[in-house]
């Protein structure tokens, strides 16, 4: 499926951040995955969500997919460098 996203984000460390995301191709039962991915690694799976939100672990914050799952925003409570 197509994602639009900016490329990256940024917030002072521990200062609460959105990042929106635009799945405008969705199609099915597909699934809205967020991973985090930092230089020189390995992508590393965050959360999986369909609609409606949902708390996230680590790092901490919450998933919001839209009835339609067109689109999705993860907010970061406490974000770290690196993030």
């Amino acid at each position: 499926a197509q994602v639009l996203q900016e490329p990256s984000a940024q917030t002072p460390e521990g200062t609460g951040i959105n990042i929106n995301c635009s799945h405008p191709s969705i199609q099915g039962d597909m699934n809205v995955q967020w991973y985090r991915h930092l230089p020189d690694q390995a992508p590393h799976h965050i959360v999986t969500g369909v609609t409606g939100d949902k708390p996230v672990r680590d790092p901490p914050g919450r998933l919001w997919v839209s009835a339609d799952r067109r689109s999705s925003a993860l907010w970061l409570a406490r974000p770290r460098r690196g993030d």
